[in-house]
């Protein structure tokens, strides 16, 4: 194992809205009591980083997050490597091991939420969003407690986008109770998002139907299973198609993007007992404009799914690492993110962007 070095390369963001600046004597954190350092080989890039670093990340009550430690190190779907492990860690602990870098970085263990197994609402967490460094840069310091310590025959590159937009998205099915033979929507269906919920959403036996735009999008829908694609840019009446094409609409729909026009009819869209399952966050605040009544009389469920729980996590890992599920990435390198931010505002990607950020692994 080489040598860990003092400073590192890190993209920062000194000032939200500000862009990014690349820092190449950024400090290398040391591994304090019960944390290990790893270091990061590669790192997705997600919608919310964009929107954090931009400062128009929105919270529970759709306002923009503003408490966020600056400079900004983002990043939440890194794999790295365990290089050093400090005091007090566990003895099955190992270098050398595959570590994931996910969305919660501490929690507490104690409350309600973290005793049910719904960690990720812990009401004492910490994200590598907003409070601590992401995996944006070149060594992490992570808490040996709540590690999520993965398996030794992953594909690194592949893995990290399924740690956050694999989870949630493997979440949101989870939560709309899909089974065999059901009519599944997602909204969004060739994002980084979208295109893994097509195939965790066939995974449980579903047929799918994706929404996105463009005839690009189309193939690559189907590439990855959807049975039918349907082209928001040449569809005037997306409830109306999807109605047609169901014989009378969706057990569930996922909006997978990050646009309150996505999210404002989509409900529409379901069958009597239907799931809207939600996962983008859009930077603007928003509502559903579906009739209450509707709701009502059609007896619909709405979920939210913020990611998931660290098991969670690992089963959605397994159904990659099985190759039931195969996240299409491009790996481009490190200093391409603001380029790649760019993009993403654009809706110029299709499935994940990941980020090469060891220079010699």
């Amino acid at each position: 194992m080489s040598s860990i070095p003092t400073t590192q390369t890190a993209a920062t963001v000194p000032k939200l809205g500000g862009g990014v600046k690349f820092v190449y004597d950024y400090p290398v954190p040391q591994p304090g009591h019960n944390e290990v350092l790893a270091k990061v080989l590669y790192s997705g890039v997600c919608q919310s980083d964009l929107h954090t670093q931009a400062g128009v990340a929105s919270n529970s009550a759709g306002n923009p997050i503003t408490k966020v430690k600056l400079p900004h190190v983002g990043g939440h779907e890194g794999v790295g490597r365990i290089v050093a492990i400090g005091p007090g860690c566990d003895d099955d602990i190992r270098l050398g091991t595959f570590v994931g870098i996910r969305f919660a970085s501490r929690i507490c263990r104690r409350c309600e939420f973290c005793l049910a197994g719904k960690e990720q609402h812990c009401i004492k967490s910490t994200n590598h969003l907003h409070h601590e460094d992401g995996s944006f840069q070149e060594y992490i310091a992570l808490d040996a407690g709540y590690l999520t310590i993965l398996p030794d025959d992953i594909d690194p590159a592949v893995i990290g986008p399924v740690l956050c937009a694999g989870l949630t998205t493997y979440k949101a099915v989870k939560n709309a109770n899909i089974k065999a033979g059901d009519w599944v929507v997602v909204v969004g269906s060739g994002g980084g998002l979208g295109h893994l919920a097509v195939q965790y959403a066939r995974a449980q036996g579903a047929i799918v139907i994706g929404i996105d735009g463009g005839a690009a999008k189309g193939d690559f829908c189907k590439e990855i299973g959807a049975s039918e694609y349907i082209d928001f840019t040449t569809t005037p009446n997306l409830v109306e198609k999807v109605h047609n094409l169901t014989s009378g609409g969706a057990n569930a729909v996922i909006v997978a993007a990050a646009s309150v026009k996505a999210f404002q009819q989509a409900a529409d869209m379901l069958k009597v007992g239907g799931t809207l399952s939600c996962v983008g966050i859009p930077a603007e605040k928003g509502y559903l404009l579906t009739p209450i009544s509707a709701i009502v009389i059609k007896g619909l469920h709405i979920t939210g799914n913020l990611v998931g729980s660290l098991k969670e996590c690992l089963e959605a890992v397994d159904l990659v690492r099985r190759g039931v599920v195969k996240p299409k990435i491009s790996i481009r390198p490190f200093e391409d993110l603001p380029k790649i931010y760019d993009e993403l505002e654009k809706g110029d990607v299709s499935g994940r962007v990941v980020l090469k950020i060891a220079k010699n692994e």
